[in-house]
Formats: structure tokens, sequence, C-alpha cells
């Protein structure tokens, strides 16, 4: 029998080839979607022919009601351990195997701080400027040695980061609500006495939090006033951490001196969205875990998930 598989989002057009699907050739047929389905309808119509669907992290919900439209979907792989827009009572209800595959904490560690450093040092501003005859230097650098880097969370990214800001010579604090004196001092920073704290004191503040009941809407506009009027938010992890209008309202009125973000309330951002064209804001399209590494890894085991499920023995399952 011959099955079909469609691997979701290959923006980059490279999931055939950060992985050998040939083992897969004789009993798989794979078919790569670069454009992204917005809607519902749009992902019931373009899936309904296929027995497996491979979806990059969070960016496409997959509930009861889409699931209930795909009868024909034996197998949903994601990349990443967990995720959360997955139905998965819905998936084992219509007899769908829902799988994962490892993911690299590095590459959202290595944007945070491109992120960090484009804003400190005015890096695109300064770049466009040399680029279209622009004048010569017009921006004044934000040091990072003696500042404080202010961290929300400090787990697996969190605590990586928190070594290169270290290495900077910053002073680095941490805050979760769970977060303990010994694992701050294991990782050679200070714990804030509370979010507010860090949030007032912080010259650069770095969200590094799973998106939960508890951290959703973690930043409003009550702590993004907190913020001095020097300091500079980082969001790589997930946009409602942070509360978006007050976000945006914070850019337009100056309060914060500038914010590096990764991740959207909806993606991909609308072409008409505020977020493109707010000032202060050093902005990219998700790119936290896009490296060349992580979608060998993301493919490579999305391949093995296949093969394992036609083996009947499934790995890595989800759920």
């Amino acid at each position: 029998m011959q099955f079909r598989c469609a691997v979701l989002d290959d923006f980059q057009n490279v999931a055939s080839t950060c992985a050998d699907w040939s083992t897969l050739s004789d009993r798989v047929e794979v078919v790569s979607f670069a454009e992204h389905f917005a809607t519902e309808d749009e992902l019931a119509s373009a899936l309904a022919d296929f027995d497996f669907v491979v979806t990059l992290r969070e960016r496409v919900p997959f509930p009861d009601s889409l699931l209930n439209r795909l009868p024909r979907l034996k197998l949903l792989i994601a990349s990443g351990m967990r995720n959360s827009v997955i139905d998965y009572a819905a998936a084992k209800a219509g007899g769908v195997t829902v799988c994962g595959t490892q993911s690299s904490s590095t590459p959202p560690v290595e944007l945070t701080w491109a992120l960090l450093l484009g804003l400190a040092r005015g890096i695109v501003q300064e770049n466009n400027a040399l680029r279209d005859g622009g004048p010569w230097q017009s921006t004044v650098g934000a040091d990072l040695h003696g500042r404080t880097l202010g961290l929300l969370g400090l787990g697996k990214i969190g605590s990586r980061v928190a070594q290169i800001g270290l290495a900077f010579g910053m002073e680095v604090t941490a805050w979760s609500q769970h977060l303990t004196k010994e694992r701050a001092d294991e990782a050679g920073v200070e714990l804030a006495s509370s979010k507010e704290e860090l949030l007032a004191s912080s010259d650069f503040i770095s969200a590094h939090l799973a998106l939960s009941d508890r951290t959703r809407g973690l930043l409003g506009a009550a702590e993004l006033a907190l913020l001095k009027p020097t300091a500079y938010l980082i969001n790589t992890s997930r946009a409602a951490i942070v509360d978006q209008d007050a976000l945006l309202a914070a850019l337009h009125e100056g309060r914060i001196a500038g914010a590096g973000v990764d991740v959207f309330d909806v993606e991909p951002l609308p072409g008409n969205h505020p977020m493109r064209t707010a000032p202060r804001l050093l902005a990219t399209p998700h790119l936290g875990y896009v490296s060349r590494a992580n979608y060998a890894r993301y493919y490579g085991q999305a391949v093995e998930d296949i093969q394992a499920y036609l083996d009947g023995d499934p790995v890595r399952v989800l759920g």
C-alpha cells in the first residue's frame, strides 16, 4: 500500500534535503507545502488525501474539529516533544498516533543573543544607513558589561542565556514562580525577590518560559510600566507571555528603549499587522528553532517516526 505524507510550512523548501527520505520511497509519497494554510477549511482540503502529516512546532492547531475532517489521517508528527495545539484525546479517539522529535535548545539561545546584540548596538539601523547612503554613525550603543540581565525563567534555555550574559560581564538575575535560590546558585545568577523587582532593576529582560495558564499575560501594561525607559525586552519564547497590545503601546510611546521579538500572536504575521511597523522593534519571523542542525534533527527523526509506525512499533509517542 502506498501512503501519502504531507510536510507543512516548509517555507525554505529544505525538508527534502535536510533528511534522507529515500528509505520510505517504496511505501510513502512525500509532498512538501511551502505555503501556510491559514484556515481550518484550507487545511482540511489540503490534507484530505494524506495518511501522515509532519507539522513544525505549534504553528498549526489540530483541534478535534480539524481531526474529525481528516478520516484518512493515521500519523501526526510534530517537531519537538511538547505541543499544546494538538487535541490528543481527539487524535486517540480517531485512531491517530501522535509522535514528536527531539529539539535542540541551542538555536533559540543563539537567536536570543542575536536580537539582544542587534538592539543594543543598533545593527539594523546602522547597516541600512551604510547601505543607503545615510549618516555615518547615528546611534550610540548600549553597553552590556556591568549591566543587569533579567531572565524570566531559568530552565534549559534560560540557563544557557545566563552563561553568555555572565561571559559578557553582566550581572544576571532570574525569576520564575517556582525558581529556588539553590537552582539560581547552580547557574551562578542572583535570584530576584519578585517578578516586579527583576523588571524594575534590569537593563535587558529576556523571557524563557513555557506557555501555561500561569505565564499567559505574565507581562501586561502594569508590568511593562516597571521597566526602565532605557531597558530592552526580548521574547523568543511565546507571544502570549507578553500582552501584545501593551507592548505595542510601550514601543509607540517610547516607554522602553526597544524590544526584540521572534514570536507573534498570529503566525505567519499578516501583512497589515501592527508588529510589522512598530518603532523600536527588532523582529524576526519565528526563527528560534530554524537552523540546519535542528532541521536535520526534526526531519531525520520524522523519517524515523514514520518508519517505526510502518513497522508497527511507534516511537516518541506524545499525549
